[in-house]
C-alpha cells in the first residue's frame, strides 16, 4: 500500500479536480469579474483558462489510470481494465468520461475560439473607437462578435459545468467504495 498503490494518487486527484472546477467556476471567476476592471479580467482570464482546461482534461486521465482495484480477491482489478469494466460502465466510465470530453472541447476547441473572437473584438474597438461592453449603438462588425462571443461562452460554461457534474455524479460513486 502507501505510496506504491494508485489509491491515494486516485483520491487526491479527484480531489484537485472538483476543487479546482469548484473554485474556478464558483468563485474565483466570480470574485475576479466583480472586482476587476474589464480588460484585467479578459486579460487575466485568457492566462488562467488554458492551465485550467488542461488540468480539467489530465485529471480524469489519471483518474482511469489510478482506478483501484476491488478489496475483493475475485472482484474488478484496477486501473485502466478496471475502469472500462462493464460493470463501471454508468458508475465510473460515463461520468469520468463526460468530465475528460468536456474539458478538452473546451481546451481545444471552444477556449482557443473564444480567445480568437475577444482579439478581434479588440481590433474592431480600435477601428470603431468604442469598447465591445459600451451602451449601443455598435457596429455591425462589432453586434456580430459580440454575439459570437456570448454564444462561445455560453457554450463554455455549458461544457464547464458538464465537468463539474461529471465529477460529482463520479464522487458519490468513489463515495460508496470508501464505505
Amino acid at each position: 500500500m502507501g505510496f506504491f498503490s494508485p489509491a491515494p494518487y486516485h483520491i487526491i486527484s479527484y480531489g484537485f479536480l472538483l476543487g479546482t472546477t469548484f473554485f474556478h467556476t464558483f468563485v474565483g471567476g466570480i470574485v475576479s469579474f466583480r472586482v476587476l476592471p474589464r480588460p484585467q479580467f479578459s486579460s487575466l482570464m485568457s492566462s488562467l483558462f488554458p492551465i485550467y482546461f488542461t488540468i480539467q482534461t489530465a485529471l480524469p486521465l489519471v483518474l482511469a489510470i489510478t482506478y483501484p482495484a476491488s478489496q475483493n480477491p475475485f472482484g474488478i482489478t484496477g486501473g485502466i481494465t478496471g475502469f472500462l469494466h462493464s460493470s463501471n460502465r454508468y458508475s465510473t466510465f460515463v461520468p469520468i468520461t463526460a468530465t475528460f470530453v468536456s474539458a478538452l472541447a473546451n481546451l481545444a476547441f471552444v477556449g482557443p475560439l473564444t480567445t480568437k473572437v475577444m482579439d478581434e473584438r479588440k481590433l474592431q474597438e480600435k477601428k470603431d473607437g468604442k469598447k465591445s461592453w459600451d451602451s449601443p449603438p455598435h457596429s455591425q462588425e462589432m453586434q456580430a462578435l459580440n454575439k459570437q462571443f456570448g454564444i462561445l461562452h455560453g457554450v463554455s460554461s455549458f461544457l464547464n459545468l458538464g465537468t463539474f457534474i461529471g465529477s460529482l455524479v463520479y464522487g458519490v460513486t468513489l463515495s460508496k467504495r470508501l464505505s
